[in-house]
């Protein structure tokens, strides 16, 4: 008898282990139904009521969560801060429209661009509050490493012969409009071959030693085609990595190798021609390509120094009109010395897993249904740990705070 109330017993303590998930250490910002939520470990909190938020991220303190405040027509973009301390959401000035905004990676000061004019916050009892001015003609904008200074491109014009270059500057934090403090980077002279009118989305690698960004050309052309570049620090190397569709998760920096992992290929739909391919610094003239034939990759994330994880589908090379099919994809481990390759996910028929992050050695990733555009955040510790759905129902894949930021 005393063996079977043991036996039941151990029964009854393995059964609860393997059901009760651990908790997540992770804290994650992430909208659900247009409104700002916090999840930390377990433990969810709303942050905002009556707003239409989007694209909220970390001060690098982890303090404060900057995001805009929009609208489903998007005729608006107010620029908001919630206080993590204070727990509310206040505006840095009276009113603020951005149409790109960053967080300095060495102080709780953000930079902002208002429909050209580049500012940043000042401080105001101990929180960012107010602004300057730092420069005018400015399209796209990025910190440097060191907190000091930006990379900032200005637009090309159009010329009765064409299009212009688009020029790069340098420009400290507290240029304040003048000229004088205004200094010339590089000159990117566009043609048949590196056609663009503007660069965005500037990526510095782990040793700051280099910068990438995209080279967009106009509107409809960048549907289907974007320019994929990179210049040394000091303005002296200028190349084209390669052509890509103009997302900005879709190329990423080694963690702590000058190598650059993107997603290749031309043409706006998903059905066939996207690649992963790394990119050494200085860029050789033969990349190598890690998407096996007859599948696509749709999203990436460095895992380590030596693997990537892609989302990955078969391609769809059978369509050719009506509705553009949805591709189904499952996350994949690339070991890029071996080329060893994995699958990591398997969630069956109609579902996807997208936009991969790794947070520390935690993998997580947004799992969809169908043709669904919410979905559920589902967590792993490790390549090999046990998949938990984290947070339900999120507008798209949330910002993760972490202090190596």
């Amino acid at each position: 008898m005393k063996c079977r109330m043991v036996l039941l017993l151990l029964f009854i303590f393995f059964f609860l282990s393997e059901n009760v998930s651990a908790e997540i250490p992770l804290t994650a910002a992430f909208v659900r139904d247009n409104q700002l939520w916090l999840k930390q470990g377990d433990i969810e909190t709303k942050l905002t009521h009556t707003q239409y938020v989007y694209s909220p991220k970390w001060s690098y303190d982890g303090r404060y969560i900057a995001y805009i405040d929009g609208d489903e027509q998007g005729g608006k973009s107010d620029l908001f801060i919630y206080d993590m301390e204070k727990k509310e959401s206040y505006q840095p000035y009276i009113k603020v429209e951005a149409t790109d905004f960053k967080w300095s990676p060495i102080r709780n000061q953000l930079a902002y661009n208002d429909r050209g004019l580049l500012n940043v916050t000042k401080m105001k009892d101990g929180r960012p509050h107010g602004f300057e001015n730092v420069s005018l003609g400015v399209s796209g904008f990025e910190w440097s490493p060191n907190g000091k200074e930006f990379i900032v491109s200005s637009q090309s014009n159009l010329l009765p012969t064409g299009w212009g270059p688009i020029e790069l500057f340098r420009i400290p934090v507290d240029a304040n409009l003048k000229k004088e403090k205004m200094a010339h980077f590089y000159t990117i002279q566009t043609n048949d071959d590196l056609f663009a009118i503007s660069a965005d989305n500037f990526k510095w690698s782990h040793d700051g030693k280099w910068v990438s960004f995209i080279g967009v050309p106009t509107a409809s052309w960048s549907m289907d085609s974007n320019s994929l570049c990179v210049i040394s620090s000091e303005g002296k190397s200028f190349q084209e990595v390669g052509k890509m569709l103009g997302f900005a998760d879709w190329f990423k920096w080694a963690p702590i190798k000058n190598q650059l992992a993107y997603i290749s290929g031309e043409g706006r739909f998903f059905v066939e021609n996207k690649g992963t391919k790394i990119a050494e610094m200085p860029v050789a003239l033969q990349q190598k390509e890690y998407t096996p034939k007859g599948y696509v990759d749709l999203d990436l994330e460095w895992y380590s120094p030596e693997k990537v994880i892609v989302a990955r589908a078969k391609e769809n090379k059978d369509w050719k009109e009506g509705p553009v099919p949805t591709m189904f994809t499952n996350l994949y481990l690339i070991d890029i010395n071996s080329n060893a390759q994995k699958q990591l996910t398997s969630p069956g028929e109609n579902i996807r897993d997208q936009d991969p992050q790794v947070i520390n050695q935690y993998v997580t990733w947004v799992r969809y249904t169908g043709n669904e555009l919410k979905g559920d955040v589902w967590v792993k510790d490790g390549l090999d740990g046990k998949e938990q759905k984290w947070i339900s129902i999120v507008d798209y894949a949330p910002e993760f705070y972490t202090r190596d930021k």
